[in-house]
């Protein structure tokens, strides 16, 4: 399963320039776990990190355009950091698997004379298999919509010996699918897709695609237990949707396509929620599927449309972690809101028992308020976020505190040292 070991955005809201984990020209710094959680109070920058790979998606799915009035947004001009001048930046160290060399993927987006947003810069590099150290080779490189990609999985250029901007002034110069021995000049028609989203669609680019299919697969979570409660037309769906309106529809493909599987599914979940003694369906009679939820305490059972927001909220988070096919990255903003105190810790052991099975699950990231949830976590995986008194994130690694590490190693709770204010800057 793919793993991000670095991330890092500047220019996006109160994120004027942050990094969390390890980039290629960082490596002293120690990649992100599988499991992971930005901590911090209200206002400082959380759910902007929570959005910027949200934007990242939306960017791959709709174009940057789109992406930037999405989901309230407001455009480019609200999402960009005030008073600064330089263009959006995006960069994502990740491994396709635990034995692949990294591959970078950087993203600009800046704005036009009419003020639209559009890709300015796109670059995808990696070192070559026999490559430890220096410069890592660009197999993908992309200014103002035009370019060079090169084929295959181990070709491409080294930037420290050949003047990039040489290749770019051949790719203005040359007509796209111009080839050399093993690049091609291509030229994008629109500026405002990204190039992993046309060229990462084509078989003889083997590492764009496999990058592509890797964000494709994200999974954010802006469940509403609301949202969860309606009824959607009879029709079965693969995998749960950003809000959880489909869930009905995911119970019957899970239904029709891994019966046994789906019943042995309801069962663990259902052993692991206080009060419900199983969960099974009842078909509609125009199709749908819905969940019945078996209260310990009464004789006739209830259906979603009547359980709480906590009990809908857990079953969903814990559906996402039994998927078949789970997503390569599991992002979820303050899984704590509606759940009781003492569930928190059981969450996060499902969290990090699904982030770091043997069978490869979901990486995970969440933001939280909660240090009950924080308890259950190690200093490595915690970081924490905060305003400078310039109105701009920092964020910091709670690892990286010797005290806190101590304290830890004590036998301390990480939630309780947070609580108590060992976390903040001192």
């Amino acid at each position: 399963m793919a793993k991000i070991d670095g991330f890092r955005v500047k220019n996006y809201r109160a994120l004027r320039d942050i990094t969390l984990g390890q980039l290629w020209n960082q490596r002293d710094n120690n990649p992100l776990t599988p499991m992971t959680a930005v901590i911090g109070k209200n206002g400082v920058g959380k759910s902007s990190l929570f959005d910027a790979f949200g934007f990242l998606a939306d960017c791959l799915k709709v174009g940057v355009e789109e992406a930037c009035d999405l989901r309230g947004r407001g455009g480019l001009q609200r999402i960009k950091s005030q008073g600064q001048e330089g263009p959006l930046e995006f960069e994502i160290y990740y491994k396709e698997d635990a034995n692949s060399r990294p591959i970078t993927y950087e993203l600009s987006i800046q704005e036009d004379k009419s003020g639209r947003p559009y890709v300015s810069k796109e670059r995808l590099r990696q070192r070559r298999r026999s490559q430890t150290t220096g410069w890592p080779f660009s197999f993908l490189i992309l200014e103002e919509g035009s370019g060079v990609v090169w084929k295959g999985e181990e070709i491409g250029v080294r930037e420290n010996e050949i003047n990039v901007s040489d290749l770019l002034s051949q790719a203005a110069n040359k007509a796209p699918g111009a080839e050399g021995a093993d690049r091609e000049i291509v030229e994008l028609e629109d500026k405002r897709r990204l190039g992993i989203a046309t060229l990462g669609s084509l078989k003889q680019h083997p590492r764009i695609s496999a990058f592509r299919q890797f964000i494709e697969g994200w999974h954010l979570s802006y469940f509403t237990p609301d949202a969860a409660r309606s009824l959607p037309l009879a029709g079965p769906q693969k995998h749960l949707n950003i809000h959880g309106d489909n869930l009905g529809n995911v119970v019957q493909f899970m239904e029709r396509e891994h019966p046994s599987l789906f019943r042995n599914i309801l069962r663990r979940i259902a052993s692991k929620i206080p009060g419900v003694n199983t969960i099974d369906t009842h078909k509609t009679e125009d199709g749908r599927l819905l969940l019945r939820f078996n209260d310990k305490g009464f004789k006739d059972p209830f259906f979603a449309q009547q359980m709480s927001d906590g009990t809908l909220k857990l079953f969903a988070y814990l559906l996402l972690l039994e998927d078949p096919e789970p997503p390569p990255f599991l992002c979820i903003e303050e899984p704590e809101n509606g759940l009781y105190h003492k569930l928190l810790d059981a969450l996060a052991a499902e969290f990090r028992e699904h982030a770091t099975g043997r069978k490869g699950g979901s990486q995970i990231f969440v933001t939280t308020h909660q240090p009950y949830f924080v308890d259950s976590l190690s200093p490595e995986e915690v970081w924490v976020m905060e305003k400078g008194k310039d109105g701009f994130s920092t964020v910091k690694r709670a690892s990286g505190d010797q005290i806190v590490q101590s304290m830890v190693q004590q036998g301390l709770p990480l939630g309780g040292l947070w609580y108590s204010d060992y976390l903040d800057a001192r």
